[in-house]
C-alpha cells in the first residue's frame, strides 16, 4: 500500500463521511476499538451512525486509567475477533491505533482510523510502536485503508495533546539529521526525496506554531497535514527511519523506565520534543567542533569495548539485556580495524557533518516553539528528573541499531 491508496478525509463531520465512505465500498461487518475517553469523545457518535445502517458492529472499549499497547490489551482486541469479515475502526491516537493496526494486521482485516487529537504521526505509518514483555519494540503491520478525521473534535483536543502532536512533527529536525548521519557513516538505507517531504512537513507546521495555542481551524489542519503526512513517509520508505532518530531511541527508554517502575505514562510526543532538544544540544556541539579537535577527540577517546558495552546493557535494561545485545551486535562487534575505519569516515565527512549540525535548530529555537504551543521544556513538567533525561541520552542508543547523534558524540568523547 502507498499514499495513494490511502483514503484521507480532514473536515467536519467525519462519522458522516466515514458511513457514506463505508457504503461506498459495501463495508458492513465492524469491530469498533476506543479507550473510555475516546469512546466519549467520538466512539460513541460512530458506533451509533454505523448501527443506524443495521450494520454488524462490535465495541471493544479498553476501560483502564491507563492503556499500554501490550499483551494485555493487545489480547483484549483480539479476544472479540470472530469469522465475519470485519474492517476494524481505530477510534483514538497512538496507543489505540497501534493496537488496533497490530491486531487488524495479524487477523488479516484492514482498519480505519478516527483520530481524536492530532497528537502523534502514527496515523498512516506502516508499522506499530508496541510493548512487548516490557520493550518498546516497532512491529511492521499495515496502515489504514482510510482516515477520517474530524477538525471540530482535533480542534478541541486538550492543549497538552496538540502540544505533543507538534513535539512528535518537531522531533524530525533531529530525525532527518540522523538520518543523514547513519547513512554517511553505517551505510543505512536514504531516501533523498522523502527526507525532503519530511523537512517540508517540519517547516509547514513550524509556521503553524503560532495557530496553535489556542488552537485554530487552520492551525490544527496544517498539524494534522504534518502528522499524516510523516507517516505517509514512514510508509513510502518501508519503515520509521525517516521520522525516527535519538529523540525517538531516547523516549522509548524513558517510556520503558516509567513502565518498569510502574509510573503514570508520559504523551509520546511530549518525550520526543524534550529529547530532540538534548539532541540538538548535542548537534550543536559538533557545529562548533574545529577538524583539528574532532580528530584529536577521535584520537583520545577509547574505543568501545564489548564486555563493558555488555555489562552496561545489563546494568540499564535488566532482563531486557538479551534483547539489546542482540539488536546492537552490528556495534558492539566491531573490530578494532572496524573501529578505526569508522573514525577515518568521520573525519572525512567533517565538513558535511558540521554542515548538517548548522541545519538543525538550536536547542533554544526548539525550546522557544514548544513554549509557544504550550509544550513542555524541562524534566519536571513531565514528571521526569534531569538524571533520567541524560541516562536515556546515554543509554538510548543501544536501542536500536541505527546510527544517530548519540553514537557519534561518543565516539568523539561528548558523553560523560
Amino acid at each position: 500500500m502507498t499514499k495513494t491508496d490511502i483514503h484521507f478525509y480532514l473536515g467536519a463531520d467525519a462519522v458522516g463521511r466515514l458511513v457514506e465512505y463505508c457504503e461506498a465500498q459495501r463495508l458492513t461487518h465492524f469491530t469498533l476499538v476506543a479507550d473510555r475517553n475516546t469512546y466519549n469523545v467520538l466512539g460513541r457518535a460512530a458506533e451509533a451512525a454505523l448501527q443506524a445502517r443495521q450494520w454488524d458492529v462490535k465495541t471493544v472499549v479498553l476501560d483502564a486509567p491507563e492503556v499500554v499497547p501490550d499483551e494485555v490489551f493487545i489480547t483484549q482486541v483480539l479476544y472479540h475477533a470472530d469469522q465475519a469479515e470485519r474492517v476494524y475502526v481505530a477510534v483514538g491516537t497512538g496507543t489505540v491505533t497501534d493496537i488496533t493496526r497490530f491486531v487488524s494486521h495479524r487477523t488479516r482485516r484492514p482498519f480505519i482510523s478516527l483520530p481524536t487529537a492530532p497528537s502523534v504521526d502514527g496515523f498512516t505509518s506502516p508499522s506499530a510502536s508496541l510493548v512487548l514483555k516490557r520493550i518498546k519494540v516497532t512491529v511492521m503491520s499495515q496502515p489504514p485503508i482510510a482516515v477520517f478525521a474530524d477538525l471540530d473534535v482535533l480542534t478541541a483536543a486538550p492543549q497538552p495533546l496538540i502540544a505533543a502532536g507538534f513535539g512528535d512533527i518537531l522531533g524530525k529536525a533531529i530525525a532527518l539529521a540522523d538520518w543523514q548521519l547513519g547513512h554517511w557513516l553505517w551505510d543505512e538505507p536514504y531516501n533523498a526525496e522523502i527526507a525532503q517531504r519530511v523537512r517540508d512537513t517540519l517547516q509547514s507546521c513550524i509556521a503553524a506554531a503560532p495557530q496553535l495555542c489556542p488552537a485554530t481551524a487552520d492551525g490544527i489542519r496544517q498539524l494534522m497535514f504534518s502528522l499524516v503526512d510523516s507517516g505517509l513517509c514512514m510508509l513510502d520508505f518501508g519503515n520509521s527511519r525517516p521520522a525516527a532518530g535519538a529523540e525517538h531511541y531516547m523516549s522509548h527508554y524513558l517510556e520503558m523506565k516509567l513502565l518498569r517502575e510502574q509510573r503514570p505514562a508520559v504523551l509520546h510526543g511530549a518525550k520526543v520534543a524534550l529529547c530532540s532538544l538534548q539532541a540538538a544540544e548535542l548537534y550543536a556541539r559538533v557545529r562548533e567542533m574545529g577538524r583539528a579537535e574532532a580528530a584529536q577527540r577521535l584520537k583520545v577517546t577509547p574505543a568501545p569495548e564489548r564486555e563493558v558495552d555488555i555489562q552496561r546493557i545489563s546494568r540499564m535494561f535488566g532482563s531486557l539485556a538479551g534483547s539489546m545485545a542482540a539488536e546492537q551486535a552490528p556495534f558492539l562487534d566491531l573490530s578494532a580495524e572496524g573501529v578505526s575505519q569508522l573514525k577515518a569516515r568521520i573525519l572525512d565527512r567533517w565538513d558535511d557533518l558540521q554542515a548538517l549540525a548548522a541545519a538543525v535548530p538550536p536547542p533554544q529555537a526548539l525550546a522557544d516553539l514548544l513554549r509557544q504551543v504550550g509544550g513542555a521544556t524541562t524534566p519536571a513538567e513531565l514528571t521526569l528528573t534531569a538524571a533520567e533525561v541524560e541516562e536515556a541520552l546515554l543509554n538510548a542508543h543501544y536501542i536500536r541499531n541505527r546510527f544517530t547523534i548519540c553514537k557519534l558524540s561518543r565516539l568523539l568523547g561528548l558523553l560523560p
